[in-house]
């Protein structure tokens, strides 16, 4: 069975990744309007119809502007956490699943694996989505790396990996003192450096591609992500890539 995805966009504006599993297709958030989700999965060659389900991390805009409007639309049913369903300021979804964090479950060909996440959200949560034998994982909207995390990440074959900030351009730019503490909070987003290290330790001949998504518009650049996380890894810059803000990606498949 092959797994692959795609970015539909990836960075503080949006968020939306497209995860396919056999005939199974997964939106990961849905952090754009629903028109813009729509035109992207066009663009893919994958119709809004065709979804199998939506799943959301977490509450905040850039990951469910569009999810609600989707889910009525098109009749996809959302897979949330209770916790990021209770803050949802539009709870009309036709077909709501709730999921708890630390537990697995399938979704027509894809096995489908939560994990809780450090985020100044009410119950976040990223996910590990495979086969059962192929895993790619997406883990941003972090402020810290907990053991857990690591643990679950641990020999993933792809991993779309958060470095949202540049320590020197967030604290010499001009966001107030509290949204600066907020971002690199304990519940806020990772660093670049943070990314860098994290991903040093995921490290294994069978990751065949790491993603850097979820750039701030503001205080980074694909080239700091890049460099900070190129310059840890043994590999070097060999099969890293910086996924765009607001371009589509190409399809990456997971053999």
């Amino acid at each position: 069975m092959r797994v692959e995805f795609v970015s539909l966009g990836s960075g503080s504006n949006g968020n939306s990744t497209l995860v396919r599993v056999g005939d199974t297709l997964l939106l990961v958030d849905a952090g754009f309007s629903a028109k813009i989700i729509v035109e992207r999965l066009n663009s893919v060659g994958v119709a809004a119809d065709d979804l199998t389900a939506i799943l959301i991390s977490h509450e905040h805009s850039d990951h469910v502007k569009g999810a609600q409007v989707m889910a009525r639309k098109y009749g996809v049913p959302v897979w949330l956490t209770r916790g990021t369903y209770r803050r949802l300021k539009d709870k009309n979804i036709p077909q709501v699943e709730y999921i708890h964090p630390h537990g697995s479950f399938c979704i027509g060909d894809a096995k489908v694996t939560p994990f809780p996440i450090p985020h100044d959200a009410a119950e976040p949560c990223q996910y590990v989505i495979g086969d059962g034998s192929k895993r790619f994982a997406i883990a941003t909207d972090m402020g810290c790396v907990t053991p857990y995390v690591s643990q679950q990440l641990a020999g993933v074959d792809a991993l779309l990996l958060e470095a949202n900030y540049d320590g020197d351009m967030l604290h010499n730019g001009s966001y107030p003192y509290a949204l600066r503490s907020r971002i690199d909070g304990r519940y806020g987003h990772l660093s670049n450096e943070q990314s860098a290290v994290l991903a040093a330790s995921l490290e294994h001949p069978g990751l065949q591609k790491l993603f850097l998504g979820h750039l701030s518009e503001n205080n980074n650049t694909p080239d700091n992500a890049f460099g900070s996380v190129a310059n840890r890894l043994k590999r070097g810059g060999d099969d890293v890539c910086v996924l765009k803000r607001a371009t589509v990606s190409e399809w990456f498949c997971v053999t």
